[in-house]
Formats: structure tokens, C-alpha cells, sequence
């Protein structure tokens, strides 16, 4: 099982690496987005650094949303999804290999600009890597909770909309504990809590997603 999911990501990876273009969209969304704030909020280093953390993760889930949608659509274009449901291979460890190399693409590229942007906000290392830490543990969870919509809305028309509308609510309590664990005026003990929290839903999400996804997709698929 553990060599099929890691075809499966290599696979994906070759893909991903094809389609850069779509790639590098959500991660440019990312930069483009978070860079604006500081431009309307003006140049208070107290400020920005306030809203820092509040605003990087709602651009960043916003980014994994965008992304989100493409996770299963080219291979449901193309026919390959439905070899994947006919392959004896478990649907699961399909859809987990998918999902992290989707991970790997795009949440640990975004993780990865991180400090890039904490510039404009005037973030010093000691806030900027909770910060980092914070997305390492949030973004592999938001992936995995679109996985589950994505399959939901495959093949519908106006599939980006409700997709939206599916997930967004899941993405709240990942969106909350993340600010509280990267928060610069946050206790110690606030942001350990709101780690601890990100990382017990991770492990929950890493094993609960990839089968409700590949339930969603076989039904998709009738």
C-alpha cells in the first residue's frame, strides 16, 4: 500500500510539473493577495504585525481553496479516474497519494513564501516561524478536507461554487486554531493548546479523509 501511494505521488508530481502554469496560480494568489494589505492598511509596524497572522491564513485558505477543485477534475477529464475506481488497487491509498502530492505542489510552496511575506509585515524570525509552523500543520489538513469536497462536487456544474460552499464551514475551525497558534500576542500556553489542536485534527483528517473521499468519488462515478 505504501508503494502504491508513493506512485501515485510521483505520478502526480510528473503532472503537476506539466501543468505549472495552474500551479503557480494559487501560490501568486497567495503573494498577491497577502501583499495587498499592507498597501491598504499603511505602514504601522504595530499594525501589520497584529493582523499578520489573521491575514496570511485567510489567504492561504482561500489559495488552498482555488486549488482545491483541480485535484480530481483533470483525471475525471481524462478518463484516468475511472480506471483508478476499476483498479484493485484500495481507492484510499489512491486518493491519499493524490492528496499529498497536491500537498507537496502547493500547501509546502505556500509554507515556503511564508517569510517572504512576513517582510511586508515586518515580522522578525521569532514570530515568522510559529507562523510557518502553524501552515505546515494547517495546509495539509485544508487539502485534505477539500479533498472530500472536491469529490462531492466532481462533474457538477458549477462545481467551484459549491465546493465552496461545502468546505469553507470545515475550514473555519482549522482557520481559528491557526491564528491562535501563530498569534505573536498570544500566550505560550494559547499557542501550544492551538497546536496541539491542529495536529490531533491532522492526524484525524489523514485518516478519515481519504476514505470519505473515495466514498464521495464512487459515488460521483455512478
Amino acid at each position: 500500500m505504501a508503494g502504491l501511494t508513493w506512485g501515485i505521488i510521483r505520478r502526480e508530481l510528473a503532472l503537476s510539473w506539466r501543468r505549472r502554469a495552474v500551479t503557480f496560480g494559487s501560490l501568486l494568489f497567495f503573494v498577491m493577495a497577502s501583499s495587498l494589505f499592507p498597501l491598504a492598511v499603511g505602514p504601522d509596524p504595530r499594525l501589520l504585525q497584529t493582523i499578520a497572522s489573521g491575514v496570511v491564513w485567510v489567504t492561504a485558505l482561500f489559495a488552498a481553496m482555488l486549488s482545491a477543485e483541480r485535484l480530481f477534475s483533470h483525471d475525471f477529464a481524462s478518463g484516468a479516474l475511472e480506471q483508478m475506481l476499476l483498479s484493485p488497487q484500495p481507492l484510499p491509498a489512491i486518493v491519499l497519494g493524490k492528496i499529498v502530492a497536491h500537498w507537496l505542489t502547493s500547501g509546502l510552496a505556500l509554507v515556503l513564501l511564508v517569510p517572504l511575506v512576513a517582510l511586508q509585515y515586518d515580522l522578525g524570525w521569532r514570530d515568522t516561524l510559529p507562523l510557518m509552523g502553524s501552515l505546515l500543520l494547517g495546509t495539509p489538513l485544508l487539502g485534505l478536507i477539500g479533498s472530500m469536497g472536491a469529490a462531492l462536487t466532481l462533474g457538477v456544474r458549477g462545481g467551484g461554487v459549491m465546493l465552496a460552499l461545502l468546505i469553507l464551514p470545515l475550514y473555519v475551525p482549522v482557520l481559528i486554531f491557526g491564528v491562535g497558534a501563530a498569534d505573536p500576542a498570544a500566550t505560550a500556553a494559547w499557542s501550544e493548546a492551538n497546536f496541539s489542536l491542529l495536529g490531533a485534527a491532522l492526524c484525524v483528517g489523514s485518516w478519515l479523509c481519504p476514505w470519505a473521499s473515495a466514498t464521495a468519488l464512487r459515488i460521483a462515478m455512478e
